[in-house]
């Protein structure tokens, strides 16, 4: 899975992962998860729970690889960011909300010293295995010690379907993730199909509670 997948995804506009809906389970458990600060929400595509974070009290730091992604956030929400280069980003800001527009790998832990959380619905689920590990592996060097996260997960029985989103099992989570966080699941909810909710279907979405 390369760039160029996600760029035709959000050219050809086959984005049925992304909700117009706050994700309930980000109303429901972020608080705690992580009470204030900045919070990096990594993939973010144009998801409107940014917004809701925002109106929140928080600071939202968003990575993006689709330019058009980004573009469309704002102009369907009406803002007018300043756009500028970082190393290697393109920055997109209005007031405290800042998206960067690159490669979640290219972040630094310098990049992420003035993170103190994180929000993650859309970037592990979106990743085959090997990259997922690679993803973790990320998170676990860069963001800064004392960090909180709520992670959102999607699972599915074996052969139901392909990915993205990717089926992630909970014991993949506890072992990548708990190699240096506490992991806590807090709930288990039915999942999404064509961006709506199905009683017949096996996909179930999962939160955790990530801590140092």
């Amino acid at each position: 899975m390369d760039h160029n997948f996600w760029h035709q995804r959000w050219q050809q506009q086959q984005i049925g992962f992304h909700r117009d809906a706050f994700h309930e389970l980000l109303t429901e458990y972020f608080p705690q998860a992580c009470p204030n600060g900045r919070i990096l929400v990594p993939l973010c595509g144009k998801t409107k729970d940014m917004l809701w974070l925002l109106d929140q009290g928080y600071k939202v730091f968003g990575i993006e690889l689709s330019e058009l992604a980004v573009q469309a956030f704002f102009a369907e929400n009406q803002l007018k960011p300043q756009v500028t280069c970082v190393g290697k980003f393109k920055q997109y800001a209005v007031d405290e909300l800042v998206i960067w527009v690159g490669d979640v790998f290219d972040l630094t832990a310098n990049d992420l010293a003035d993170v103190d959380g994180w929000y993650d619905r859309a970037a592990l689920v979106a990743l085959p295995p090997e990259m997922r590990a690679r993803y973790v592996a990320l998170l676990r060097k860069t963001l800064p010690s004392g960090s909180r996260g709520l992670l959102v997960t999607v699972e599915y029985p074996d052969g139901y379907r392909e990915g993205p989103p990717f089926s992630v099992p909970e014991n993949e989570v506890k072992s990548a993730y708990g190699q240096r966080f506490k992991v806590q699941r807090k709930a288990r909810i039915q999942g999404f199909v064509n961006n709506e909710p199905s009683v017949d279907s096996p996909v179930t979405e999962q939160a955790y509670v990530i801590y140092d």
